[in-house]
């Protein structure tokens, strides 16, 4: 059984971040062991929610691994909860790094036009230092503008979306899948990047009038945990597509359906039936 283990924070309350990676992953049939970087009460937008910072956890844990002579065949990172939490995963990467090691790095920080308020603007600098050491990396249109410098558009061409693929490749990456790129007014999905063999492509999805916390976490864990199962990377972002299509889709349906989070768990026998 592959085995990954994903870099990312907690929510104890809330479909994001660990608790979204953790049961999918496992429901592709591979081992999802963690490192959380902060526990919260909750995801963000409950109001009032408590966060216990676990910078000082990272290392020791590490240390530990290396003792017991762990090894990944993944190491997947999502939210990092501070600026000196990214000396400690460039160490991790370092230390857990084997031949055949794959890196992916969602660089959790920023939506819509804007850093999240809990990073101050140094911290893009700080996560292109974790991006550099990735094999690939899955950020969205605002985390690619503030990784870049390139200019942040809502209206743009795919001439745009390219000079930016290759942008963020130079950061160090072979894979760059850029996410939330629209093929037009129905269309929403992911253009993604070879930097070795110079090749593009893209997947597009219906775009649903919703949007719901989590759904980032569900297509990052998808991509990674398909990868695992042998997909070629083009297959492993159509799969991560379509599975948060239909979680948004199934969310949609519900009545109860808020800012609570995105329905994942609704639609795994979908992603199950799907990895055949």
């Amino acid at each position: 059984m592959k085995r990954i283990v994903s870099i990312q924070d907690i929510s104890c309350v809330g479909k994001c971040s660990l608790t979204v990676a953790l049961p999918i992953i496992s429901a592709m049939g591979v081992e999802c062991s963690i490192i959380p970087t902060a526990v919260l009460s909750a995801h963000t937008m409950f109001p009032g929610f408590t966060c216990k910072d676990l910078t000082d956890q990272i290392a020791p844990i590490a240390a530990h691994w290396q003792e017991c002579k762990l090894s990944f065949d993944a190491i997947y990172t999502g939210y990092l909860a501070s600026t000196e939490q990214i000396d400690d995963v460039c160490s991790f990467f370092d230390t857990f790094r084997q031949e055949g090691t794959l890196i992916v790095v969602d660089p959790v920080m920023a939506d819509n036009g804007k850093l999240y308020p809990a990073f101050g603007p140094d911290f893009p600098a700080q996560m292109a230092r974790v991006c550099a050491k990735a094999d690939l990396i899955l950020p969205n249109l605002t985390e690619a503008s503030l990784l870049t410098g390139l200019p942040y558009r809502t209206e743009y061409d795919e001439g745009h979306i390219r000079e930016m693929l290759q942008a963020l490749a130079a950061l160090g990456p072979r894979y760059v899948a850029l996410t939330g790129v629209s093929s037009g007014p129905d269309k929403l999905g992911v253009m993604y990047y070879d930097r070795e063999t110079g090749r593009y492509g893209s997947y597009f999805g219906e775009h649903l009038p919703a949007s719901f916390p989590g759904t980032g976490d569900v297509f990052a864990s998808t991509c990674v945990g398909s990868l695992m199962r042998g997909m070629e990377l083009g297959d492993a972002l159509a799969l991560a597509t379509d599975y948060t299509v239909g979680s948004i889709r199934m969310t949609m349906e519900s009545p109860d359906a808020n800012w609570y989070g995105v329905e994942f768990e609704r639609a795994i026998p979908y992603l199950v039936r799907r990895l055949g």
